[in-house]
């Protein structure tokens, strides 16, 4: 999970399957069209609401828009006197109730999971912000236990950024923390998060990662950055004018036994992550930047218990 700039990307789990929803709304049409040609009342009618509704949430506007099209042909079919187009006020409020429906309910879906995706996305950069970060960090470190699997981060952020600042205006340094944040997305690995949590700070978490590959995708970041001729504030930059410096932490965690505190372990767990992959940033700072730093963090059962450092590898 990379960026949240698609509302696709955020929509709610669990659902059935598109053939599943599709086979069941199709089903609950046919079912209040025999209830309506056996009754043809009212209250009876009023049920093909149900499954435009449901059509509208789970395939937005086409699905809602076809399932009140639907409905309206089910209701001329079970009420003969509307084939000779004979209309009287209450069939004409219930067919424009079945597309207003279908419609309303579309755009509210869309809006809604367009806020849930507002709600976790940073403007700047399309990244997560630092609320989703964190809830799916908890859920990284609580499944890295379960499966005693790699759990890697690295914190980095853009250098020499105030100079940018100072020499060509803040909105050319807006535009290299967002064509940062863009390289982060569209590089890291697909089950990874990656978060703007500050000015020009970034955090990323992989799962199931070794240090081999904490070390590549490290690599490969700060190289990408180097090698990018920006556009800032409408003015061209050459490659190397950005760069970064990148620390990073590997872990291999283990499952408390029977902590009555597992979630704030796996609180502590994340927390103690970042701050190793933190201090590594310091270490490729002091190294010169644009460069990284990978460590290896001991992960203890029910808490982390660091001892910092190992180090891996450092690359310029």
């Amino acid at each position: 999970m990379r960026l949240t700039t698609s509302p696709d990307r955020v929509s709610a789990p669990d659902q059935p399957s598109p053939a599943t929803a599709s086979a069941l709304i199709a089903g609950a049409l046919l079912l209040v069209f025999a209830l309506d040609r056996a009754t043809s009342a009212a209250p009876v009618q009023h049920l093909y609401y149900v499954p435009i509704i449901i059509a509208g949430i789970r395939f937005r506007m086409r699905g809602g828009v076809i399932a009140a099209l639907a409905a309206i042909v089910f209701y001329h079919v079970a009420n003969p006197h509307l084939l000779t187009f004979r209309y009287g006020e209450s069939d004409l409020v219930q067919i424009v109730l079945f597309l207003v429906i279908g419609i309303t309910t579309a755009k509210l879906t869309h809006d809604a999971q367009r806020l849930r995706q507002l709600a976790m996305t940073d403007d700047l950069t399309g990244l997560h912000n630092l609320r989703s970060f964190e809830g799916r960090l908890k859920e990284m470190v609580h499944a890295a236990r379960e499966t005693h699997a790699g759990l890697a981060m690295l914190v980095l952020d853009v250098d020499h950024l105030k100079s940018l600042n100072d020499q060509y205006g803040h909105l050319a340094g807006a535009d290299a923390v967002r064509t940062v944040g863009h390289i982060i997305g569209r590089r890291i690995p697909a089950d990874a998060v990656a978060c703007r949590y500050g000015g020009d700070e970034f955090v990323i978490a992989i799962p199931h990662c070794t240090a081999f590959v904490l070390h590549r995708v490290a690599d490969e970041l700060r190289s990408a950055v180097h090698a990018t001729a920006a556009v800032l504030a409408g003015r061209w930059f050459a490659p190397g004018t950005l760069s970064i410096s990148v620390g990073a932490a590997y872990a291999s965690l283990e499952h408390g036994a029977a902590s009555r505190e597992s979630l704030r372990s796996d609180v502590d767990a994340g927390e103690a992550l970042f701050r190793a992959a933190d201090t590594a940033l310091y270490r490729a700072k002091a190294g010169g930047r644009n460069q990284i730093c990978v460590v290896d963090v001991r992960g203890e059962a029910a808490g982390i218990h660091v001892q910092l450092p190992h180090e891996i590898n450092m690359s310029d």
